[in-house]
């Protein structure tokens, strides 16, 4: 399988501009210590409230016009779900996607409000689900990361993080990024390592969801159960393995994986709120959760980048955490 080009990389940037917001790079004085800083990567900024709108948009805005005629149909436990419905609603594409059943309400209500027919299924049919409908209705199938378009445009923030660092001096050591089916860390790794030689990109996933650190550490692609990574309260990283294409971005590009706890999660989410005044999703705290909790297991250097993939967090949620 072919990894993403800087060429590719560079059109997705183009194909997205003035839909994905250009989020900035934001120092943390309050994280500080040792010598070493941390800078955070606020995607929840993004219209959708995560990252995904960019690799969405770029898939659905390469379509034919004979394939949007068609109408599209994805799966997602929410953000990707979100970032399908809106690009399609800005493109004028009909939209049918499937979630599980156990999804924040918060995420299904904000992919409906956009106009997508939602359907909602058992955790373990919701990569079946969509391919039976593609091949009943001759819908257009948008994975969620498993496809080159979708990691290009993903890999977007990777260039900004790049272009910002130069623009601002700084001398990067280490990108973190959430690791789930892969489509996002195999997007900014590739275009940090083409832009930025001699950056480390380290993954971040929940210890209770830690399929593709076993996979990269052992160089063969595992899969864990829906009752394994269903454990984590990191909903947007529960997939039970890194798709094939994303594999082989991880093993050219991603330095390592490291794990963090739910303890961390949780702590990391209340962190954000109270000192960064930023609202991540448990999915969004984990890359800001390594750096804060684990920093012994991350490689030497003074600069870090942590991706804040999401904060589409239920309310409730929110403020259990901020009460604990």
């Amino acid at each position: 399988m072919a990894l993403v080009t800087r060429q590719e990389l560079a059109a997705a940037r183009e194909r997205i501009a003035g839909v994905a917001v250009r989020t900035p790079l934001m120092p943390c004085p309050w994280a500080d210590d040792e010598g070493r800083s941390l800078l955070l990567k606020p995607e929840n900024l993004q219209p959708t409230g995560a990252f995904k709108l960019r690799g969405a948009y770029n898939r659905l805005a390469a379509l034919t016009p004979a394939e949007a005629a068609c109408g599209v149909v994805a799966q997602s436990s929410g953000n990707h779900a979100q970032a399908v419905a809106y690009a399609a609603r800005l493109l004028g594409i009909k939209a049918v996607i499937v979630m599980p059943d156990v999804s924040p309400a918060v995420k299904v209500e904000a992919t409906r409000s956009y106009g997508a027919d939602v359907r909602l299924v058992p955790a373990e049919e919701r990569d079946i689900v969509p391919r039976q409908l593609a091949a009943e209705y001759g819908y257009i199938h948008v994975p969620p990361y498993d496809d080159p378009d979708i990691i290009a445009g993903q890999g977007t923030i990777g260039l900004e993080i790049a272009d910002d660092a130069a623009a601002l001096g700084l001398a990067v050591d280490t990108v973190l990024v959430p690791v789930s089916g892969g489509g996002l860390i195999s997007g900014v790794a590739a275009a940090v390592k083409l832009t930025m030689p001699g950056v480390r990109v380290i993954g971040v996933e929940p210890e209770l969801a830690a399929d593709a650190q076993q996979s990269l550490r052992t160089g063969e692609l595992v899969r864990w159960s829906v009752e394994r990574t269903y454990r984590t309260l990191a909903d947007g990283l529960r997939t039970v393995s890194v798709g094939e294409l994303p594999f082989e971005h991880l093993t050219a590009y991603v330095d390592d994986i490291v794990t963090v706890s739910e303890d961390d999660i949780r702590a990391a989410v209340a962190v954000l709120a109270r000192r960064g005044r930023i609202v991540a999703e448990p999915s969004g705290a984990v890359a800001p959760a390594a750096y804060l909790f684990h920093r012994d297991e991350l490689p030497p250097g003074r600069t870090h980048v942590a991706v804040v993939s999401g904060g589409n967090i239920d309310p409730r949620l929110l403020a259990e955490l901020l009460a604990a």
